[in-house]
């Protein structure tokens, strides 16, 4: 369970996640990201726990694929964030657009729920009990709030721009460093993918 929990949040990512809402949070006043936040982290509970009840059900009945075929996909999506993460470390992507409902949206999909967090939420449901998985998705979601919320509050109460600056400049390493996880999770995700393929004989 603690090892599942580990993985979520190495693939959820909320040090990235920190950077990309930098924009949001200038943006918005404290209640209202935080109002924001806590419906993109409601709607991105729900489409995880869909996934941790239906999820071979939902692959082999309603989209008739194959779950190993999603995970290499989903190896593969996270591979190429990685590498953005990495040699880019890309950040900005969210920008305000429409109402704070609509907001919320775009900040769980796909910036929360993704090819990767979806694999790993179905890998969950087949490693854990119910109870556990359910607990575990409440325990990741929880950490990931506290870890946005405390980090916009330290950078809040930086007065110096220089500061400001640094804190974001040692974000971004903490990102970069997280690509490198984020690669080998990937990297780890196809290869297992296309093993379980051949022992099946479907490749």
């Amino acid at each position: 369970m603690i090892t599942a929990i580990v993985s979520f949040l190495v693939m959820l990512n909320p040090f990235a996640l920190f950077l990309y809402l930098k924009p949001v949070m200038s943006d918005l006043s404290d209640e209202d990201f935080r109002s924001v936040f806590i419906k993109a982290s409601s709607i991105s509970f729900g489409i995880y726990l869909a996934f941790l009840l239906l999820g071979d059900l939902l692959f082999q009945k309603v989209f008739r694929i194959n779950f190993e075929s999603f995970r290499i996909f989903g190896g593969i999506v996270l591979f190429s964030f990685a590498y953005i993460f990495i040699v880019q470390g890309k950040k900005a992507f969210i920008q305000i657009k429409g109402d704070l409902h609509d907001l919320a949206s775009e900040i769980a999909l796909p910036f929360m729920v993704g090819a990767g967090t979806i694999s790993l939420t179905v890998l969950m449901s087949e490693q854990l009990v119910l109870w556990q998985g359910i607990l575990s998705l409440v325990i990741i979601m929880a950490i990931n709030f506290a870890i946005i919320m405390g980090l916009k509050n330290v950078r809040r109460g930086m007065r110096s721009r220089k500061v400001q600056v640094a804190f974001d400049k040692n974000m971004e390493i903490l990102l970069r460093i997280n690509g490198f996880f984020l690669g080998a999770i990937g990297i780890d995700m196809v290869v297992t993918g296309v093993r379980n393929l051949v022992r099946a004989g479907l490749v």
